[in-house]
């Protein structure tokens, strides 16, 4: 008996992708648009920790049905004579049937299991057709299937950590925040002038904000001297430490 449909490939049929998580309910971007082919089950990308050593396969939607990019899929399934469709660039195929209801068929390409029309020169119009006519004419899917040990998400996915750093940055919109862990701690010496010992000597903007970040200098009493120098160009004035 030959090999039927493997455990990754019979989920992938039959699971739900789009829905939200049941796990994240209260999360943004909670959309099921990634299957993972170790543990036969959608998640969303909040899930993506706990999987991040499986095999990741990512699930888009084109014209209401849910495609794979044709790229990933044939490192798991041999997808020639499968119709693909062009999104974004990428070429991506249908997962499942899309039976067409045809009273009279008339001269031209039509799928081998659903009869809907096809160009020149493929047979079937997504990748179930494809399996079903396999094991239908073949009875086993060895022959088709790839060995295939790690399956990473595209470059292009977007990763939920974008959308953290957004709404953090929303939060305290144009504002200031100083990094400053020490007090100012001033000293005297024998002439009786003030060193200050400043914390805060760089300022950063961070993208796509109005943050404004104060970070630490290594070395705060020279950076403070030669800032000091460069802004008071006149002879004998005292040199102070500038303050954030």
């Amino acid at each position: 008996m030959g090999i039927q449909k493997p455990a990754w490939l019979e989920a992938l049929y039959t699971q739900k992708f789009f829905a939200g998580c049941s796990y994240h309910e209260t999360a943004k971007k909670n959309e099921k648009n990634i299957f993972c082919l170790d543990c036969c089950t959608s998640i969303c990308p909040h899930c993506l920790p706990s999987h991040r050593f499986h095999r990741l396969l990512q699930i888009r939607r084109y014209v209401y049905h849910d495609v794979v990019r044709l790229e990933d899929l044939q490192k798991l399934i041999d997808c020639s004579n499968v119709q693909g469709y062009t999104i974004n660039g990428a070429k991506v195929v249908f997962i499942k049937k899309r039976p067409q209801n045809r009273q009279f068929k008339g001269a031209g390409n039509y799928c081998t299991s659903c009869d809907r029309s096809l160009q020149e020169p493929f047979f079937h119009c997504s990748l179930g057709c494809k399996v079903d006519f396999v094991l239908k004419h073949y009875k086993d899917l060895s022959l088709f299937l790839k060995a295939c040990n790690t399956l990473q998400l595209s470059p292009d996915f977007l990763m939920p950590q974008d959308m953290g750093d957004d709404e953090m940055t929303n939060e305290t919109p144009h504002s200031t925040i100083v990094d400053c862990d020490e007090p100012m701690s001033s000293s005297s010496g024998s002439s009786g002038s003030e060193n200050m010992s400043v914390a805060c000597t760089q300022i950063v903007r961070k993208k796509r904000s109005g943050l404004y970040v104060c970070a630490r200098s290594a070395n705060r009493v020279s950076n403070n001297e030669d800032m000091a120098t460069s802004m008071s160009r006149r002879k004998g004035i005292p040199h102070r430490s500038p303050m954030c």
